[in-house]
């Protein structure tokens, strides 16, 4: 299969890109697993347009429509390599291949969890949020903890002490860092012992500490990270930082010619607006690079 522009993954920023690109009339291909990290997401609401707010899974579902009737061809699986090539880059997949002359990588992370048995269901209820950023305003006023390793953790703590004069940070190590300790302190953000264990409980998630106590919440923030999806431009030696993302220029482009990525794959501000403006500026750098089609 031979596409003038290859789209990889198919969260918000893939989705959104493959719109940008279809309305430019160019011959665009989306390969998407279905592990779109928005699909858990039980309600958005910071996304403009929607005062009610939207569930992952409908705004997903709504884009694919877009993206379907405006007759982008969406390959079901995982891309396992990318390579160079004479017109641009080479993508395998389980069921062939694609060249294309540009590359979108919109793959986004994965969160690292935590040992929380059906942390699905809880993230569905609203019991477990991974993005402060997005819905700490729907928090404000509740029993909160942050949980992960303490310089992880302090800064997402800090900044949800702007909601919640109830927040507590929940350690998963035993780093001594007094400078660190002492500002948590003097934002009223109260450190626990060591987390042992977690477990639904009630309408909440309990934690269980080392010193044999537990501790009831009704929001967990974790803090444990993600591992971001750029093995396929790391195949290719693109440049990036040290945590994994992909580093891109102004124009969503990285340092491997022909290759743009956009979204959580090259930014640690996970958000669907960041995600849309990523795709759109680099759908129309990638439009008007490649040759211009006349009617």
């Amino acid at each position: 299969m031979q596409t003038e522009v290859l789209i990889i993954g198919g969260g918000p920023a893939g989705l959104m890109a493959a719109i940008y690109l279809a309305r430019f009339r160019r011959d665009v291909a989306i390969v998407d697993s279905g592990a779109s990290r928005a699909a858990l997401i039980p309600r958005s609401h910071n996304l403009p347009g929607f005062p009610d707010g939207i569930p992952g899974r409908e705004l997903l579902a709504r884009m694919q429509q877009q993206v379907i009737e405006l007759g982008v061809p969406v390959i079901r699986g995982s891309v396992s390599s990318l390579e160079r090539h004479e017109v641009g880059l080479l993508a395998s997949h389980a069921a062939g291949a694609i060249t294309a002359q540009r590359v979108i990588l919109a793959t986004g992370i994965v969160d690292k969890q935590m040992p929380l048995p059906e942390w699905v269901d809880a993230v569905r209820r609203g019991e477990l949020r991974y993005c402060p950023v997005c819905d700490a305003f729907e928090a404000i006023g509740r029993r909160i903890a942050v949980i992960g390793p303490l310089s992880h953790a302090a800064g997402k703590a800090l900044f949800m002490r702007s909601y919640s004069a109830d927040v507590s940070l929940v350690p998963i190590d035993d780093a001594n860092d007094d400078a660190l300790r002492q500002k948590l302190s003097d934002a009223a953000v109260r450190v626990t012992p060591k987390l042992d264990a977690l477990r639904r409980q009630g309408d909440g998630i309990e934690a269980v500490l080392v010193d044999g106590s537990c501790e009831q919440f009704e929001i967990v923030y974790p803090a444990m990270g993600a591992a971001v999806r750029s093995d396929l431009a790391m195949q290719l030696g693109a440049s990036h930082t040290p945590d994994g993302f992909l580093k891109v220029d102004d124009k969503q482009r990285s340092d491997i010619d022909h290759l743009y990525g956009i979204g959580d794959v090259v930014t640690d501000l996970h958000q669907i607006s960041v995600a849309f403006g990523h795709a759109a500026v680099a759908a129309c750098h990638a439009h008007h690079s490649l040759p211009m089609r006349y009617a």
